[in-house]
């Protein structure tokens, strides 16, 4: 539900709210706050490309309920979830911004970048929207060439580094930690049998963007305390597994936390996954990663 208020509306994907767009959205709060107005995203989901050119290879930083809470986290009053369909796709520019920026969203002003497409085709630019801003009365920020860049560029840097493992990479473009948020299921046990007891975690958004096999040193509040740990992503090669799955060992963390929902953080990367060549392989290398973890935590501690 959208207030009545008067709005000032920066309009996008938003994915990964890294550094580039977390100067657009110091933008819109500043505007909004010497105007007293409020400071909204209309932002569209599905992607596009799901809906246009069912695309299901499509990989986000973040799912839809954590674009949301970054948004609001960044001084975003309101975002507007606009579910991107066929219809909403079909909308001639004049109805797009009639029916939707003016009369749905009382937008007062809107920051937008100059190669902004709008309307049906994407046949509108930042010109027709100008005009359209004489006709309804609101104003016209223009996100300047650089900005704009910053946004591209990071985003696919991200996306490239998350996919080659380079967490520390990806969110020092992010400014925080990448993270991924999941359910505590039910796993096969081997991580008990062996002295390194796991939790399963399920990403049930599979359009999220899980980063590439490997082990990870990682973190996450739970029961109100930070605990760190580190986690597999791949197959378990050792016992021949054949899904991919994602596992944590929390150090010095006994709770049963069975169907608890986690924000975990990655840190760092340790090494890739590897087949050994037996389960006490497996556990003498668990332990050396323990304690390569151990060591880099103590040194974000220091």
């Amino acid at each position: 539900m959208t207030s009545n208020s008067a709005k000032v509306i920066t309009i996008g994907t938003f994915d990964g709210i890294h550094i580039g767009h977390q100067k657009i959205l110091k933008k819109v709060v500043k505007l909004a706050k010497r105007q007293n107005l409020v400071p909204v995203v209309l932002t569209l989901f599905p992607h596009p490309r799901m809906v246009l050119q069912k695309d299901d290879s499509i990989r986000l930083l973040n799912t839809i309920e954590e674009r949301v809470a970054l948004l609001e986290a960044y001084g975003i009053k309101e975002v507007i979830v606009k579910k991107f369909t066929k219809e909403f796709a079909n909308l001639s520019a004049k109805d797009y911004v009639k029916q939707i920026l003016v009369d749905e969203l009382n937008t007062k002003q809107i920051v937008i970048g100059y190669d902004h497409h709008f309307g049906k085709n994407r046949s509108a630019n930042i010109t027709d929207l100008k005009s359209f801003a004489d006709l309804y009365d609101f104003k016209v920020e223009e996100i300047s060439a650089q900005d704009l860049k910053d946004v591209t560029v990071s985003s696919t840097k991200i996306r490239t580094a998350l996919n080659q493992g380079e967490v520390d990479l990806a969110n020092s473009y992010l400014g925080y930690n990448f993270f991924i948020t999941g359910t505590v299921v039910k796993g096969k046990g081997l991580g008990r049998t062996i002295d390194f007891p796991t939790a399963n975690i399920n990403v049930t958004a599979t359009y999220k963007l899980i980063p590439s096999d490997g082990v990870y040193v990682v973190k996450s509040k739970i029961e109100n305390k930070t605990v760190f740990g580190m986690m597999n992503i791949g197959t378990n090669p050792t016992v021949d597994g054949k899904t991919r799955s994602i596992e944590v060992h929390f150090f010095n963390f006994k709770s049963d936390i069975y169907n608890a929902e986690l924000k975990i953080e990655f840190l760092k990367r340790l090494r890739s996954e590897q087949k050994f060549e037996n389960l006490e392989a497996l556990k003498m290398q668990l332990k050396k990663d323990m304690i390569n973890a151990s060591n880099y935590i103590q040194t974000l501690n220091a």
